[in-house]
């Protein structure tokens, strides 16, 4: 009876939290990203525990002699963020003025990311081993945006947290000031180090294609970058793709998209 009182108790108090914490972050857009998130954990919180990581990486980075090694490389991607940057209003006008950075690792790894708050990284060797054009690195970016637009780290730390701290959660939700060190260390874990869900990655994919389309870059990029991908992997997918839909999934459901974004795209370039 007692187990089973804590377990209705528990069921309980995530559904009423789940009805407190749930909404969406940004608006659909052309695409129709309208999908609400489980929210708990603030936006601020998130931003300072990604912030420290992300300036561990720039330093680390920096006493390696691995960052930013190329000025022209470096250049040509705050050209293409600056455009894309131009563009995230449509889905949160807040993040223009977002202080936005981008940054390169001189790595061979296929890897991109954007933290939290626009903090930019790209791995050199996603750039050179793919010979990538300026329209499918906006396809990356705009991709890896859409993270953080739609904050899904923050999505996904408040998952893990609501999971892991059961009927206690209720108490912690305002202002977390008993598992303020628990959360810390959900943040490393789950929050920011690991993959987005495939829901998430889907959901990246339709913005960055729009965001991208917005900007004056040809989407249909977005689906010549996945084929490079997809051979230069050899069947793995690179760490950063590691969640995504298969290629066959992602490229079908791109190209049912693109009599939405094409319009856009013509559009820019007028």
């Amino acid at each position: 009876m007692k187990k089973q009182l804590t377990t209705a108790v528990m069921a309980a108090s995530l559904s009423a939290l789940a009805l407190v914490g749930c909404s969406s972050t940004t608006s659909t857009g052309a695409v129709g990203v309208d999908r609400q998130q489980l929210l708990l954990v603030s936006s601020e919180q998130v931003l300072q525990l990604s912030a420290q990581s992300y300036n561990k990486s720039i330093q680390e980075a920096r006493q390696r002699g691995v960052l930013d090694t190329n000025k022209a490389q470096v250049n040509r991607l705050k050209n293409i963020s600056n455009r894309l940057i131009g563009q995230v209003g449509v889905y949160r006008p807040d993040a223009a003025r977002w202080q936005w950075e981008v940054h390169t690792i001189k790595s061979d790894q296929l890897n991109a990311f954007v933290m939290p708050g626009g903090k930019i990284m790209f791995y050199t060797g996603i750039i050179e081993r793919l010979n990538l054009t300026d329209d499918e690195i906006a396809a990356i970016m705009g991709h890896e945006m859409s993270h953080a637009l739609r904050e899904h780290s923050r999505e996904r730390l408040s998952r893990e947290y609501a999971t892991q701290t059961g009927i206690g959660i209720a108490a912690s939700v305002f202002g977390f000031s008993e598992g303020q060190a628990e959360l810390a260390s959900l943040a490393g874990d789950f929050g920011l180090s690991r993959p987005h869900s495939r829901t998430q990655e889907s959901e990246a994919d339709r913005i960055g294609l729009e965001l991208m389309a917005r900007a004056g870059y040809n989407p249909q990029a977005a689906i010549t970058l996945w084929q490079k991908m997809q051979r230069a992997s050899q069947g793995e997918p690179p760490q950063f793709l590691s969640t995504h839909p298969s290629s066959t999934n992602r490229i079908a459901e791109l190209q049912t998209l693109m009599p939405k974004v094409m319009p856009l795209y013509q559009k820019s370039r007028r």
